[in-house]
């Protein structure tokens, strides 16, 4: 009989149930075996609606069970540190949804646990690697078939936010996943990079900045230019051009049917044309999502992972932290990273 994976999940709200779901009906060789979340009911539900073992609010206890051989965390961002070091004493494989931390300094006491243990155990939530669209650009940029890359554009926009969302949440919990592709896309590391505030949205009325342009200097010498959204008024829309030195590579956007049509009031002979915007990251990635749960299980199964690894969230968060500190300077700041150990080369 083959093996299957037993996993733990930490966290069941949006992302945890979609992720105890595609693991469950979606990902072979794997299967979900206990829940737990700070809020039991929470917990209690998912566990319910799978047959499966509610840990409530003891997290801790779920991550030590022995039936436990994976755990997967996504719960809210502040937790991510010490449920990852919690599994990690364990000995126990990790996949944490992205950020692996707030801060350069917490992934740093990450790494060194892996270090010690002597093999690598955690990998990050970076699901846009996994995606078709961007697979397709860097394929192309790595091919050389356009010349060198020298810019990116991007933007990453969002309808909303929850209740206590903060300026620097844009970085940590946002602008995370550019921070973490662009340097995928050019293989490149950041030199130095700077937040920007500009001209604020009326759609922005709680507290935060809204819109930030966040700013990246390669090592290279690429530029990286990011809008970041996170109360559009519209839908959820991520976009994303590499400027290369003879022709652009853009992201496509997801597959949906344009319509042209002659809306009523529309007094010009030339139909309007249009095409529905998401409002969930969940659809927008779902497949990225799909093909990401099955790699790492995968993985796991063999005893290597090959995913985004701890040095690459404590990369994007190092990176983060600067462009946080660097917020209302008018400067860039660096981005200085400790030595890249063999175990992540």
């Amino acid at each position: 009989m083959d093996k299957v994976l037993k996993i733990g999940i930490i966290g069941c709200g949006a992302i945890g149930k979609d992720h105890c779901r595609r693991i469950m009906d979606t990902v072979p060789g794997a299967t979900v075996v206990a829940v737990s979340d700070y809020v039991p009911a929470a917990a209690d539900e998912t566990a319910a609606k799978y047959g499966i073992r509610s840990f409530g609010s003891d997290c801790d206890g779920m991550i030590k069970d022995p039936e436990v051989e994976a755990v997967v965390i996504t719960s809210i961002d502040p937790t991510h540190h010490d449920y990852v070091m919690k599994t990690l004493a364990e000995k126990k494989w990790c996949f944490c949804e992205k950020p692996l931390s707030l801060n350069g300094k917490d992934c740093e006491e990450i790494i060194n646990k892996e270090l010690e243990i002597g093999k690598r155990l955690v990998q990050v939530g970076f699901m846009r690697r996994y995606d078709r669209g961007y697979a397709e650009m860097k394929r192309i940029i790595d091919s050389g078939e356009i010349g060198a890359p020298l810019v990116i554009k991007a933007c990453h926009r969002n309808v909303s936010q929850g209740p206590g969302f903060k300026t620097e949440n844009g970085v940590t919990n946002v602008a995370i996943h550019e921070l973490d592709i662009c340097r995928w896309l050019l293989g490149d590391e950041y030199e130095d990079v700077q937040c920007v505030k500009v001209r604020q949205s009326a759609n922005s009325t709680k507290g935060y900045d809204n819109p930030q342009v966040m700013l990246m200097r390669t090592k290279k010498g690429c530029f990286i230019d990011v809008e970041v959204q996170v109360a559009d008024g519209y839908g959820y829309d991520i976009q994303c051009e590499v400027v290369c030195e003879n022709g652009t590579v853009k992201l496509p956007d997801p597959y949906a049917v344009v319509r042209r049509s002659r809306p009523a009031g529309w007094d010009s002979l030339n139909p309007a044309e249009s095409m529905p915007i998401m409002t969930d990251w969940k659809e927008r990635f779902i497949e990225a999502y799909d093909i990401e749960l099955c790699a790492w299980v995968q993985s796991v199964l063999a005893g290597k992972l090959t995913g985004p690894s701890a040095w690459d969230g404590y990369v994007a968060c190092v990176a983060g932290d600067a462009m946080n500190a660097s917020r209302g300077t008018s400067q860039f700041r660096k981005v200085e990273t400790m030595e890249k150990p063999e175990l992540y080369k």
